[in-house]
């Protein structure tokens, strides 16, 4: 099997090892483009991790509508004959985006203004985005045969709880 089709067949999972290696990743990336921050989200729009300056952003919002932009930009690719952009970049007036495919499942966002500049953030993305590859492949590698389902337990809990707040479904 190709590494993009074993990448889109693997459920995206992150353990606390794997955000450890990643934030690691992001913050070296973050010292040698001087970004602002950089959030590492799954194409479906959900935030794995982020590091650096965040506070002033919604970066859930931000997840979600880069993801959003992505998939539509992915159309425009097709129409263009292109499987996907990898890269795509927004420059406004005081905030600027890079946005880079990351193994075929994530998209790594860089923020950055006028501390850097889009050459230093596109050098230094490059190798940024290999860095998170060969560890979401060791991740999937590394977390293969663990269950990744929810255990029985809390679906138990949590479906009592419920049962509990709401009243049961069960007819008497």
């Amino acid at each position: 099997m190709e590494f993009s089709e074993k990448m889109r067949q693997a459920r995206l999972v992150f353990y606390e090892q794997d955000i450890e290696e990643i934030n690691k990743i992001l913050a070296d990336f973050l010292d040698r483009s001087q970004a602002k921050c950089a959030l590492l989200i799954d194409k479906e729009g959900h935030l794995v991790t982020k590091k650096g300056f965040t506070k002033s952003f919604n970066t859930d919002s931000i997840a979600a509508l880069v993801a959003g932009s992505f998939a539509a930009t992915k159309q425009v690719a097709q129409l263009l004959g292109e499987t996907e952009f990898s890269v795509i970049f927004h420059q406004g007036k005081n905030e600027n985006i890079h946005i880079g495919l990351v193994a075929e499942r994530a998209l790594v966002v860089v923020i950055f203004d006028d501390r850097t500049t889009l050459g230093m953030v596109r050098l230094y993305a490059e190798e940024l985005t290999t860095k998170l590859t060969e560890t979401m492949l060791q991740s999937i590698e590394r977390n293969k045969g663990k269950d990744q389902s929810m255990g029985k337990d809390y679906g138990k809990a949590a479906e009592q709880a419920l049962d509990d707040f709401f009243g049961s479904s069960e007819k008497t």
